[in-house]
């Protein structure tokens, strides 16, 4: 996961061109073909790119947050009680035992983990496990994470995990990697995991080094990273800004193994550039916008939700969520008129996913964009942070994405409505039949 920092959240005007009819490129591709466009090379990023030409009408602010995460995550941390008698002696803290630690851990997936994996979780098999594992005394706290650890592997989801108290400390604090990457835990052909490059910020610091998208990660400051979690080597990652941290990284599957030293970057520069550009032998011109990034500290200035409602209607729906506990099972609309109401094409590939997943169904479902390119990566889930009493942590996943068609996202991708670039009069063509079909 990456997460970057911003000082300050990004406003968009563009010139207004006369007599410009408007159109509209968003590119959720987080590595799309390059492409020539426009006169010009248009290539995907981790991003989420829009094309526009009457942008008067664009003026980006810095929209509240609804709820998202590139990866979906929420905070849920319990709080203690504290004494309010202040004439009674307050009691000494409560020591948690090392059972009642795994018990909490236990609890938390019994109320809320959604098995998205069909592999038949079930209440009664769970309650199975709790009676085996807490059938002895568990003698350090050590062992109670290592069993906290072990449980939450047996569920097959490869998003719920332990957090150890330092890496929950971390997390909390939307500590960073710095280095402008974003690391996946990719199974091999034999079952081994690799640490892949999904994504990294264009103009950051590992990209700047050498870093390229797909690149699998070998060593940090000469530590073997493997068998490690894509978290745990985002810790090792970390560091005091503009220090030095040395990766060993190989290109593709069987490329060169080069060694790169990253200067460290805990603020980024914004996510969001834009262009105006005219198009060859006409009077219409097409604004291209592009955030870089989605994160947990975007949110507050672009998020996935937030993006999609800048193109859709009041009362339209952007997405729904599911879940075993109610408090995940949400539709979310679009509260206000839309920005812009130019035809829109979406360039998605196979490593589009969450955030950018979003953007695109809700576009597409509604009737407001259509997709060109691959089929989506597929990667729908909600995760939720809870803290545990002794400061370690568990990430479970809680919910799902499902699309205004009720499509469910997760493990099965979205696929584009075309695969090569069309003409404008075709997507306006396409979007017409979608609304009437829609209506009727």
């Amino acid at each position: 996961m990456s997460v970057c920092l911003f000082n300050s959240p990004p406003t968009l005007s563009l010139p207004t061109p006369a007599k410009r009819t408007l159109n509209s490129i968003l590119d959720t591709s987080n590595n799309w073909t390059r492409k020539t466009l426009l006169g010009g090379a248009i290539t995907g990023a981790l991003s989420i790119n829009l094309l526009l030409s009457s942008p008067s009408l664009l003026a980006l602010e810095s929209p509240s947050p609804s709820l998202e995460h590139s990866q979906s995550t929420e905070y849920l941390c319990r709080e203690e009680e504290t004494q309010q008698d202040f004439k009674v002696e307050s009691e000494a803290p409560q020591v948690v035992t090392n059972e009642g630690i795994v018990e909490e851990a236990w609890e938390i997936v019994n109320d809320s983990f959604l098995d998205s994996g069909r592999r038949r979780w079930t209440p009664q098999s769970w309650q199975q496990k709790k009676e085996d594992i807490l059938s002895g005394s568990i003698q350090s706290r050590a062992k109670a994470h290592d069993i906290i650890r072990r449980m939450l592997a047996s569920l097959g989801d490869p998003y719920t995990r332990f957090l150890s108290p330092a890496e929950f400390s971390k997390m909390g604090r939307y500590d960073v990697s710095g280095i402008g990457i974003n690391l996946r835990e990719i199974p091999d052909e034999n079952g081994e995991v690799k640490l892949k490059v999904l994504g990294l910020l264009l103009d950051g610091p590992a990209y700047s080094a050498g870093v390229r998208q797909g690149d699998e990660l070998l060593s940090v400051n000469g530590e073997d990273v493997k068998g490690k979690s894509a978290f745990e080597v985002s810790s090792l990652l970390q560091g005091p800004n503009e220090t030095f941290v040395t990766i060993k990284v190989k290109h593709g599957n069987c490329g060169p193994v080069h060694s790169i030293e990253v200067q460290r970057q805990l603020v980024a520069r914004t996510p969001v550039s834009y262009r105006l550009e005219q198009i060859e032998n006409s009077t219409a011109s097409v604004g291209y916008i592009r955030l870089r990034e989605f994160n947990a500290l975007a949110r507050k200035d672009l998020a996935g939700i937030e993006i999609s409602k800048l193109f859709l209607n009041e009362g339209e729906k952007v997405i729904y969520t599911a879940g075993r506990d109610p408090q995940y099972q949400n539709t979310i609309v679009a509260d206000s008129a839309p920005l812009v109401k130019a035809p829109v094409i979406v360039l998605v590939n196979n490593k589009t996913a969450s955030a950018s997943e979003i953007v695109a169904s809700a576009l597409h479902d509604n009737c407001r964009a259509v997709l060109v390119g691959e089929r989506t990566f597929g990667k729908g889930l909600i995760q939720s942070v809870f803290e545990l009493h002794d400061g370690s942590g568990v990430v479970v996943t809680v919910g799902k994405y499902v699309t205004p068609n009720h499509m469910d996202i997760n493990g099965n991708g979205i696929e584009p409505d075309y695969q090569n670039f069309p003409g404008w009069s075709d997507v306006k063509k396409h979007l017409s039949e979608c609304n009437i079909n829609r209506q009727g």
